[in-house]
Parts: C-alpha cells; structure tokens; sequence
C-alpha cells in the first residue's frame, strides 16, 4: 500500500475536473483505437442483447440457468456502457475533461456492477452445484420465487456498498495533477492523485475486493469442486461430458472475469503499473462483456436452438 505524505496546506488545490488520458500516449493509432471500440462495443449489445432476449421469448429456455443468464447479459450490457461511450467520446473528440462529480458516478456504477457480476457468477455456480449434486431437488431448491431473491439480494448487498466506497475515494482532498492515467475513473489511479495519507481508503478497498472478489472466488471454487467430485463419480463417460458441459461455459467465464480482477485490485501496487492496470481494465470491463456470450451461445445447445428458431421467424 501506498502512504502519501499530507503538502502543506497552501500547495493544496481543490480540484472540481479531471483529465482521462486513456490511450493519449499512442495518437498514431487514435482513428483505429475509435473504430475498434466501436465495433465492440457495438457487438457487446447485439450479443448481450440477442442472450437476453431469446431467454425470455423461447419457452425451452425457461430454467433457473437461463433466468440467471439472461440477468447477468443485461448486467453486461450496462456494464460496459459506464465505461465505452466515454472512452469512444475522449477518442473522437480528444476533449478528456471529466468532471468530478461525472468521475465520481462513472465510478460508482462500474464498481456497483462490477460487485453484481461477482455475486451473480457466485449465484450461477450455485445454480450449477444444485443441478448436478441434487438435481432431484433442483426444480424445488431454485424455484421462481428463490431466483427472484437471489438476483434482488445481490443488487440489495452492492448497491449500498459501492456508494459507500465511492464516497470514501472522492471524500479525499486532490492535489496537483488531475491527470487520470487510464480510460475510466477507477479506484487505484484516482487515490494517486489524493493528497495525505491515504492508507485508511486504501484498506477500504482492499476489504470491499475481498468481500465481492475473492469470496465470491471461493465460493465458486468450493461449488466446483463438488460438482468435479460428482461428475467423476458418473458411470460413464458420456454422462460425464454432458454434465461437465453444462458448466464448462460458466467455468471459462469465471476464471477470464475474476482472474484479471483479482490481479488488478489484490496485487501490491508497484511504480510502473498503470500500463498493466489499463490492459487487464480492457479484459473485466471489455473482452469479457464481448466474450461471454460467444461463450455460452457456441457450447449451448439449447441456445443455439432458440437463436436459429428466432432468426428463422
């Protein structure tokens, strides 16, 4: 952790802005950077968009499974749109200033959900572990009502919290340079810029990625590993690859999503981070978004089904 020494009171100035750099260090590459961008972003809510949809219009997609799937592609879509049209904006326009109180709500919502996909993947692997553990019991266990409870509680937990953690960031004095090293207002390079000491905020976040990180992390894991343990145990092996496959998606999605996240928010901070902390940013809050649904449509077969039968109307 960091521990910054409080300047004397007359070098503090009250910052009201600041400035996203994002990639201002490559301008040769400005024009391509925006049409790439766009084309995610653009395939991100067609994706997202078209999950989403045919798991509330096809009646075979109706299990607790694809419930969960379907909040969690609207999650994404709203996810990278905290982050994506501001980046695509600085890009086009090269006009970077941001106010604080923007900063501070692009902030909140990336983090808010961001915690909401760690607890629902949590929730998804939880809905895996019924269905191949006790899959007698599924229809009973993971009912409407209890999946209607779970997605809420996830959303009743972070809110809250994520608020809270914000307030904290921006309650600091900022000093100096407004310059933000990265694409969106993201906790660690916004507390370089804090004056005094923050190691308190820094334990703050350190505490909020263990509770929505790492415990959903371990959670899964523990999920996982029952779930290995049963489809081990299968009596043959083509009953073995069917229940593996009916979680290998979720499984891929997990370890892109949570591995670059716990990188970006658990590893100490060093000198020379701010470049690594802007790639494995474009993994959680870009590729993933783009990828989960490739992901779950290609290894799907009952999606791929609903797809062609709504392409087909």
């Amino acid at each position: 952790m960091n521990h910054q020494v409080k300047p004397p009171e007359d070098n503090l100035t009250e910052l009201m802005a600041f400035v996203l750099l994002g990639f201002a260090d490559m301008p040769h590459l400005r024009w391509f950077l925006f049409g790439l961008f766009l084309i995610i972003y653009i395939i991100i809510l067609m994706s997202n968009g078209t999950v989403f949809l045919i798991t509330k219009m096809d009646p075979a997609l109706q299990s607790p499974m694809y419930f969960f799937l379907a909040n969690f592609s609207f999650l994404e879509i709203c996810y990278v749109s905290t982050t994506l049209p501001r980046m695509l904006m600085n890009l086009g326009t090269q006009r970077r200033r941001i106010s604080l109180v923007a900063c501070a709500t692009q902030m909140c919502f990336v983090l808010m959900f961001g915690g909401l996909e760690c607890l629902l993947l949590a929730v998804m692997a939880y809905d895996r572990y019924v269905a191949i553990c006790n899959p007698l019991r599924y229809p009973l266990v993971l009912n409407h009502r209890v999946c209607i409870q779970l997605v809420t509680g996830s959303w009743t937990i972070g809110i809250p919290v994520m608020i809270g953690q914000t307030y904290q960031v921006f309650s600091l004095p900022f000093c100096g340079s407004n310059q933000i090293n990265h694409f969106f207002c993201d906790i660690p390079p916004i507390l370089k810029l804090a004056c005094g000491d923050t190691f308190v905020n820094e334990l703050l976040v350190y505490s909020v990625s263990v509770l929505f990180v790492m415990v959903p992390f371990l959670l899964i894991l523990g999920s996982y590993s029952k779930i290995i343990s049963i489809i081990l145990k299968l009596p043959s092996a083509t009953s073995r690859a069917k229940a593996f496959s009916t979680c290998s998606s979720h499984l891929m999605v997990v370890m892109l999503f949570f591995g670059s996240g716990i990188i970006t928010y658990l590893r100490p901070n060093t000198r020379h981070s701010e470049g690594t902390d802007k790639v494995l940013s474009l993994f959680y809050t870009i590729l993933t978004p783009m990828f989960n649904p490739m992901i779950y449509s290609l290894r799907n077969k009952d999606v791929i089904m609903a797809l062609r039968k709504l392409l087909s109307k």
